[in-house]
């Protein structure tokens, strides 16, 4: 398996997103406004996810743990950088989903909930700026739309790499003999034929 570039992931999370450097740059800059009502945030989060019967077996035991987690990456989204590194936490945030077994719908779901409580606390903030407050919700949907694009991604290779692990250890392929396959199967031009 080859390693991930974390560089053009952020690249290409934040192109699909449209999560742009005047986001990136207000975020920084305004984060700091909203730091206070982060912790608000994640309680109403864990709260509404507590309610979804779904979602009960993945929080059991381990809910303080967990919004401890979700307020540092709340935070990390209001502070920046966002960059290789930033891209690299979000990817071991889709395979630590993997690894739980956490269905994948789970982050697109949790992405709307962060927003659906976000949302109200921009509109107080910024109540005497619309201007700011377009601009702020557009930067969030961006960053938002950036960490999602990246966690899944990660979850989908996560979850491949599961599978040929299986896969794998089923036929008693080797590491080695698998990767000559697929590099014979990649030189040919995908025919088959060697």
């Amino acid at each position: 398996m080859s390693q991930t570039d974390f560089a053009t992931l952020c690249q290409r999370g934040k192109l699909n997103s449209g999560f742009d450097s005047e986001d990136e740059k207000l975020l920084i800059q305004e984060g700091s406004r909203l730091l206070p009502y982060l912790a608000e945030v994640t309680e109403k989060f864990y709260d509404e996810l507590q309610q979804i019967p779904a979602a009960v077996p993945y929080l059991e035991g381990r809910v303080e743990g967990l919004k401890a987690t979700h307020l540092a990456w709340l935070q990390t989204i209001f502070s920046g950088p966002y960059d290789a590194n930033f891209a690299a936490s979000m990817h071991k945030v889709g395979e630590v989903h993997v690894q739980v077994k956490l269905p994948v719908e789970f982050m697109a779901s949790g992405t709307l909930l962060i927003k659906k409580h976000l949302v109200p606390i921009l509109t107080q903030v910024y109540a005497g700026d619309a201007l700011r407050m377009g601009l702020m919700m557009k930067a969030v949907n961006g960053v938002t739309g950036f960490c999602l694009i990246i966690m899944q991604e990660s979850y989908q290779s996560s979850l491949l790499a599961q599978e040929l692990d299986k896969f794998m250890a089923i036929t008693g392929i080797s590491r080695a003999l698998f990767n000559n396959l697929a590099n014979a199967y990649k030189d040919d031009g995908g025919t088959g034929m060697v």
